[in-house]
C-alpha cells in the first residue's frame, strides 16, 4: 500500500481575500492571541480560559464589522467572529465539534457580540453545554460569498490556525467541490 493509494473525494475550499483556507478564519479576540507570541497557545480550552478575562476586562475592544449577506447589510460589534468552511456542530466553546461535510457549498459564521458582561456569562455557560442559538450575543449566518468591512484600514486573522493580516474590507467565498482531496479506499 502506497501513500497514492485511495479514492479522490471533491471538498469545498474558502478563500479570504487572496489566501485559500480548509477550516476557517479567526477575527477578534482569537486572532490577537495568535497574533501575540506570548499569548499563543493551540489548546482551545487554554485559550477560551485566557480570552475570558478580556473578553469580560474594561479594556476590551470589540471589532466594529459590517457586513454583506445576499445583498443584506448587517451590523456586529464583535468579540470573536469565526468564518469556517462548512458548519461547525458546536459542542461548546472549547470544542466546535466537527463537520459532518466538507462539500455542503456553504461558508459558516458564527459571531460573540461585545453585549453586557452579565449577557456575555450567559452566553459562555449556554455555550458550555451547546446551545447557543438563540442567546443574546450570538450571531450566525451562512452564505456562498459575502463581504466584510471594518473600522479599520486592516484586520488581524487567523488563516487556518496561522497569523496573517488582511486588508479591509475583505472579501470571503466558497469554492465548492474545487479541492481534491485522496482518501483511503474503503475495505474491499
Amino acid at each position: 500500500m502506497s501513500a497514492f493509494d485511495g479514492v479522490e473525494r471533491r471538498v469545498d475550499i474558502g478563500r479570504v481575500g487572496e489566501r485559500w483556507f480548509v477550516n476557517n478564519v479567526s477575527l477578534g479576540l482569537y486572532a490577537s492571541f495568535v497574533h501575540d507570541p506570548a499569548r499563543k497557545t493551540r489548546n482551545r480550552a487554554a485559550a477560551l480560559a485566557r480570552m475570558l478575562p478580556e473578553a469580560l476586562g474594561r479594556g476590551r475592544t470589540p471589532l466594529d464589522l459590517y457586513v454583506e449577506v445576499d445583498r443584506k447589510e448587517q451590523h456586529h460589534s464583535a468579540l470573536v467572529a469565526l468564518v469556517a468552511n462548512n458548519a461547525y456542530e458546536l459542542r461548546s466553546m472549547a470544542d466546535l465539534g466537527e463537520r459532518k461535510r466538507l462539500d455542503e457549498g456553504r461558508l459558516h459564521a458564527y459571531v460573540i457580540e461585545a453585549v453586557s458582561r452579565r449577557a456575555l456569562l450567559a452566553l459562555l455557560g449556554r455555550a458550555a453545554f451547546g446551545s447557543v442559538e438563540q442567546a443574546e450575543g450570538w450571531s450566525e449566518w451562512s452564505a456562498e460569498r459575502f463581504r466584510l468591512e471594518a473600522g479599520r484600514d486592516h484586520l488581524h486573522a487567523a488563516v487556518d490556525g496561522e497569523a496573517v493580516v488582511l486588508p479591509a474590507p475583505v472579501e470571503f467565498e466558497l469554492r465548492p467541490r474545487a479541492l481534491g482531496v485522496l482518501v483511503p479506499a474503503p475495505p474491499a
